[in-house]
């Protein structure tokens, strides 16, 4: 009876706990959960451990799940049967790759940490590494990567040594190639695409229309005119842009912005008739003139001839800035060229057409000094109008190099008109006509023959120039000095001369400085 017993619990005891053996993998439940172990029973007497780092999402685990687990010991040192989950998937993975991945294959994988060098790769739950150099990673963040599962490419696999190394660049860039490749299928001329734009240059900006570049062109940027791309696009903007043309062959899209949006010169003529006065913003100051833009796409040029009637040239720079309201007139359109011709003068009535009947010949004017030339004086009339005190009308008796040594800017200073010319918009003004002509009392006060002693002013090729009295200079021709006495004077030295003529009319004294 005993015997009988004794066989039945034998044979229970085999059907429950089945033969193991180290090395093999099986599968196992999930008896429980603690914070360093798992649990699992795998139908042997006892249950066995499993380290908890072991499992990836340990979140995941509940009991009574199933996992395969790899034997390890069937009993340790303190008897206890030693498992792992880790070396399951390890094995298994290698046991498919074995099977049926060669190198040059693709492999789905998960990055789980970075390393040096690279990254780890969970690959059917063998470690892979994937060097940075393969990664196509450049720019994504370690958590975005970490997040994502990515197809690789096997570069390097030894089965024996169990040491398989991965690849994303390759398969990055053949998806670019499909990817390319459709989209060369896909375009067609004047079709629109949305685009990101991904480089500069003085000439345009690049556009990626999503594997394939094309190029904006400055002068396909907008209807009005700019100086640099960038102020239009900016690098990473999102932009709809029209296909002007293609070259698949030499990988050439040529892309356009302004077309999007209609060409405001279309009915120029109608909007803008000669003669129309409109209101504009300066959007560029140039010395030559201004550039104003009278609506949005549409620019004309005031030049600077037509910012006043004066007949100075004017410095729009000192004018004008950038954003300046201003009113003008259109005087011409060019719809071929996109040229649009404006003026500010003509707001305003031509004062040269009664200049004449305001500024009679010997008539006294005051006015302000406005500028400078070599050989005169610019002097801005009450009316607005400009004149010009020429170098010879300064003075009657003193030898002038330089307006700036008579007047200065801003000075304001009483004139005699000494000519009108309408035509040609000048006034010439006389500074030395205000008081009368002393030449011929000069002449009476320094006969020829007269001997005096004169200071050196300047010493010249032609000859020596000598002070007679304030204001009143001669001229010591090179014929009548010494050559050496000459060259050895500098101004403010003594020099006794004889006054060998005297022209009234050219205002003029020579003088000899020979014994």
């Amino acid at each position: 009876m005993t015997t009988d017993k004794q066989a039945s619990m034998a044979a229970l005891y085999h059907e429950t706990f089945r033969d193991i053996k180290e090395g093999e993998i099986v599968k196992g439940k999930v008896a429980a959960v603690h914070e360093k172990e798992v649990v699992v029973d795998i139908g042997f007497k006892s249950e066995g451990f499993v380290g908890i780092e072991e499992f990836r999402n340990v979140e995941n685990l509940q009991v009574g799940s199933e996992i395969e687990i790899l034997i390890e010991s069937i009993e340790d040192d303190e008897g206890r049967l030693v498992l792992s989950h880790q070396k399951a998937e390890k094995l298994q993975g290698w046991m498919k790759l074995g099977d049926t991945i060669n190198e040059g294959d693709n492999v789905e994988g998960r990055v789980i940490k970075p390393v040096k060098g690279g990254f780890i790769v969970d690959v059917y739950g063998i470690e892979a590494f994937l060097p940075m150099s393969l990664s196509a990673f450049r720019g994504v963040a370690t958590d975005e990567i970490m997040a994502t599962k990515y197809t690789f490419q096997v570069a390097k696999l030894n089965k024996l040594r169990r040491n398989i190394i991965l690849s994303r660049r390759e398969v990055v860039q053949k998806e670019r190639e499909v990817v390319r490749d459709k989209l060369w299928n896909e375009l067609q001329k004047n079709q629109r695409r949305v685009g990101v734009v991904k480089g500069i240059t003085d000439f345009g900006a690049f556009i990626d229309l999503g594997g394939v570049d094309g190029l904006l062109h400055i002068t396909d940027m907008s209807w009005t005119r700019i100086n640099h791309p960038s102020e239009v696009v900016s690098i990473g903007d999102k932009v709809e842009v029209l296909i002007l043309d293609f070259d698949r062959e030499n990988s050439k899209v040529s892309l356009g912005l302004k077309q999007i949006s209609e060409n405001p010169w279309t009915d120029i003529y109608e909007k803008y008739p000669t003669g129309t006065k409109t209101k504009g913003k300066v959007v560029n100051v140039m010395p030559y003139g201004v550039f104003v833009e009278v609506q949005r796409g549409i620019e004309g040029l005031l030049h600077s001839s037509e910012i006043t009637w004066q007949k100075k040239l004017v410095n729009p720079q000192e004018m004008f800035k950038v954003g300046d309201e201003i009113e003008v007139q259109i005087i011409n359109v060019d719809k071929d060229s996109k040229r649009i011709s404006l003026s500010m003068k003509q707001l305003e009535d031509n004062p040269w057409l009664e200049v004449e009947k305001h500024y009679t010949v010997n008539s006294k004017v005051k006015g302000k000094v406005r500028g400078f030339t070599d050989y005169g004086a610019f002097v801005e009339l009450e009316s607005g109008l400009e004149g010009m005190i020429h170098i010879s009308d300064m003075s009657w008796t003193r030898k002038i190099n330089h307006p700036q040594d008579v007047f200065e800017k801003g000075q304001e200073v009483e004139v005699i008109v000494l000519a009108v010319d309408a035509a040609n918009r000048k006034i010439n003004l006389g500074f030395k006509q205000l008081q009368p002509n002393p030449w011929p009392q000069i002449a009476e006060k320094y006969p020829v023959d007269k001997e005096l002693e004169a200071e050196v002013v300047l010493n010249s090729n032609f000859g020596v120039f000598v002070k007679l009295e304030n204001d009143i200079e001669a001229l010591v021709y090179s014929s009548e000095i010494d050559k050496e006495q000459a060259a050895a004077l500098k101004p403010g030295d003594k020099l006794k001369v004889k006054i060998i003529k005297v022209d009234v009319e050219q205002m003029k004294i020579g003088v000899s400085a020979r014994p």
